[in-house]
């Protein structure tokens, strides 16, 4: 098992002997690392916290410590990373809390880019990349392959649906709309992501379809709430119907709506 000497195992943590651990590193006694996973070095890996397979986390991250909540009280919780998951230099990620589920969960081939991090009982979808120092609050759902730009901000219990895209230095206050596109300083759904429709090879005719639905719920009649029932009615598009239900689930926020 390459561990290397310096580094610090307690007993009763559970590293697969495919695990890379390198110097200074220090894992706590109720991890587990699974096969492939690599430590750099100066992690520090701690809490009821599992790694999936083939994750590599670099220099001076920490995951896995107790939440950044003054009500959380000692209570079990743990934080669950996926398979193949990119954590670079000081990132931090936090396990849950008793009032949130007990449990932060990380997808599968994330990136999360260097000084970012991920509070407590958030769940980060597949897929996600989180940029330089931007920050997810507590109770967060970020859907698979959504895209947080630097320095931005998700506040708590946000919702932001899958594929949508948060711009550079951008504060995001409600839930954002599968496939939308959010800037400003205090974030406003700005239209929809485009290229990452288009990278990801959707089709012609459900972009076309996405942007007319985003015309109708920025420009129609009624409530944005209306405009969605409307759109369900009248859409056959799988794309269209996935804001839809996204729209349409009972969360209990806000929604940021176009301009």
């Amino acid at each position: 098992m390459p561990i290397h000497p310096s580094a610090v195992i307690e007993e009763g943590a559970q590293v697969d002997p495919s695990a890379i651990v390198g110097p200074f590193c220090v894992i706590g006694p109720q991890v587990q690392l699974g096969a492939n996973v690599e430590l750099k070095s100066h992690v520090v890996v701690s809490g009821q916290t599992t790694v999936g397979a083939d994750t590599i986390i670099f220099p001076f991250a920490v995951i896995g410590e107790i939440p950044q909540d003054l009500k959380f009280k000692g209570e079990t919780s743990r934080l669950e990373i996926g398979a193949r998951n990119r954590i670079r230099e000081h990132v931090t990620m936090n396990c849950g809390t008793e009032g949130g589920g007990g449990v932060t969960r990380v997808g599968d081939d994330c990136l999360f880019m260097a000084g970012c991090h991920i509070a407590h009982d958030s769940t980060i979808g597949n897929r996600v990349v989180v940029v330089n120092n931007a920050a997810v609050a507590g109770h967060c759902i970020i859907e698979d392959e959504v895209i947080i730009g630097g320095l931005s901000g998700i506040h708590q219990w946000v919702r932001v649906g899958r594929g949508a895209i948060i711009g550079a230095i951008t504060m995001v206050t409600h839930d954002v709309i599968p496939y939308g596109l959010v800037q400003g300083p205090r974030g406003h759904l700005d239209g929809l992501n485009l290229v990452g429709l288009k990278r990801r090879g959707v089709e012609r005719r459900d972009i076309t379809a996405l942007r007319a639905a985003f015309q109708m719920l920025a420009q129609g009649e009624g409530t944005f709430h209306d405009r969605t029932v409307r759109l369900g009615d009248e859409t056959e598009s799988d794309y269209v119907r996935e804001i839809v239900d996204f729209v349409l689930a009972d969360a209990g926020r806000q929604f940021l709506t176009p301009k």
